[in-house]
């Protein structure tokens, strides 16, 4: 399935982007051609979040209906709050010890970020990364609260009430659409598309337009940022790519079906959560040690290497801890029912459920 492959795909863009984006902002920002020869890449790079979100919305859609109340949230909870929440205290720890991000010292920001209600105290997240998840439990809890009013207990005033606080969150936070685009695709998977060209063709030509488009820049999603021509093609080449992408017999499915991306789609949450923290400690002793050298681009392979080196073991430890251990040990069933996808349930950030 390539929705499985695309997860790792997007954890590794979003590696890549700090990779190529923190060195570019804390080690080479007086290097101009360092800079803006990889702005690019770094805005692509951090587009794997979006990626991320629609993915989300996609495959959250049959967990929420085919689950109850009970089970769709003790699911939620044991794929994605056992690592966010060691992870949390690690941070937590770290930041009171050296005070990098005083306003995170907080008790206030403590207890918005490890209740994921930051976007409402005005607080942010704790570990690295985890601002994205906030969005996706938000998210959860508003695609639950309709499918339970529309599917489930049929209630028209309670789907009513359910759809306009979530075209409320949508309004206050555009960012969103992801998720309703991925969950759109979803529903339309269910039907029969023809394409007036090849649908390959038009895989392919979303996918440029779509590396194209997020290549011009990085945006928070405001709706000032709606003034700039790029933000409406990334969304809409985005949404399309993915449509056609998850299609059975796609360019996409057969690219990504192999061990190496079934493997990264596998473990893609634990790799989203844990990298900022070994690349973070790698750049300070290749900064200390003065391992970043006047020779730009064989700084910063080696650099890669030894961050990608280091975090995928530490990724597959972390994975096996704290993603599958609570989650088969409470229902003693396997995360994934097949091995090379995971059409049965969502999970966060790139995971499933």
């Amino acid at each position: 399935m390539a929705a499985h492959g695309l997860r790792g795909l997007a954890a590794m863009m979003v590696l890549l982007a700090h990779i190529l984006g923190g060195t570019a902002k804390h080690i080479y920002a007086q290097n101009d051609a360092y800079v803006q020869g990889i702005a690019g890449a770094w805005a692509l790079g951090t587009f794997g979040v979006e990626l991320f979100f629609i993915i989300s919305g996609y495959v959250i859609l049959p967990s929420a209906m085919r689950y109850g109340a009970q089970q769709f949230a003790l699911r939620r909870f044991l794929r994605l709050y056992p690592l966010f929440f060691v992870l949390s205290l690690l941070f937590i720890a770290l930041n009171a010890i050296t005070n990098a991000y005083p306003a995170l010292n907080s008790t206030k920001a403590v207890i918005s970020g490890l209740l994921f209600i930051n976007l409402f105290t005005g607080t942010e997240q704790l570990t690295p990364n985890a601002w994205s998840l906030t969005y996706e439990v938000i998210f959860y809890l508003l695609m639950y609260g309709i499918v339970y009013f529309t599917v489930h207990h049929r209630n028209r005033a309670g789907a009513a009430v359910a759809i306009v606080v979530g075209l409320i969150f949508l309004l206050t936070h555009p960012i969103a659409i992801y998720f309703v685009i991925g969950a759109a695709i979803r529903l339309a998977s269910s039907r029969p598309w023809r394409w007036p060209i090849p649908a390959r063709g038009l895989e392919l030509a979303s996918l440029i337009a779509m590396i194209a488009f997020a290549s011009r820049g990085h945006f928070e999603y405001s709706w000032s940022d709606f003034a700039d021509p790029v933000l409406v093609p990334i969304i809409l080449s985005a949404g399309l790519y993915f449509h056609c992408a998850v299609q059975p017999g796609s360019l996409t499915a057969r690219a990504l079906d192999n061990p190496l991306f079934r493997y990264l789609g596998t473990v893609s949450y634990s790799l989203y959560l844990v990298h900022p923290y070994s690349y973070y400690g790698i750049r300070r002793i290749f900064d200390h040690f003065g391992w970043f050298t006047d020779n730009v681009l064989g700084s910063i392979a080696i650099f890669a290497a030894v961050v990608v080196a280091v975090t995928m073991p530490l990724t597959h430890l972390v994975h096996i801890s704290l993603e599958i251990w609570p989650y088969q040990r409470f229902f003693g069933q396997r995360i994934y029912r097949e091995k090379s996808s995971a059409t049965a349930q969502a999970q966060p950030a790139g995971g499933e459920a």
